[in-house]
């Protein structure tokens, strides 16, 4: 498999702040490498030439995007709605809550409606990600 076959966007409401922003990046991360295909990771562990082992990493492209609130929904529901991408998001729910247990609560008692997004992950071929994210601005510290 080629490395531009598949791509890996996360994307950031425009309006989360950069600290908010990495730990939600972080949680959606594990969760797609958690979820995903074995074919997401390069080699398992890469030795260095002094015998020192690093984890490999994701074989393909991980950009960060950011989108307004409403365009982030949108490309939540339209990933969710195509079979050949996985999908991270992160409910703003996650940020006020402390345990799992809350978490859980504090979701399945909302419709998705009144769900507000702080992010999402894709996960998928190049393709169908792209028809979702190719316009999307890059995610940087302004």
């Amino acid at each position: 498999m080629n490395y531009e076959d598949k791509k890996i966007v996360g994307i950031i409401a425009s309006n989360v702040e950069p600290s908010i922003a990495l730990n939600v990046i972080g949680h959606m991360a594990i969760s797609i490498g958690k979820y995903s295909d074995e074919d997401i990771m390069g080699k398992k562990e890469i030795i260095d030439k002094s015998g020192i082992s690093h984890l490999g990493i994701s074989k393909f492209p991980f950009i960060i995007t950011k989108v307004k609130s409403g365009k982030l929904k949108n490309a939540i529901e339209l990933a969710k709605n195509n079979p050949n991408i996985l999908v991270a998001d992160y409910p703003k729910d996650m940020l006020e809550t402390r345990t799992d247990e809350e978490l859980v609560e504090s979701i399945t008692s909302k419709e998705n409606e009144k769900l507000e997004y702080l992010g999402a992950v894709l996960y998928g071929n190049t393709k169908d990600v792209d028809e979702i994210t190719g316009k999307f601005q890059l995610w940087r510290i302004d």
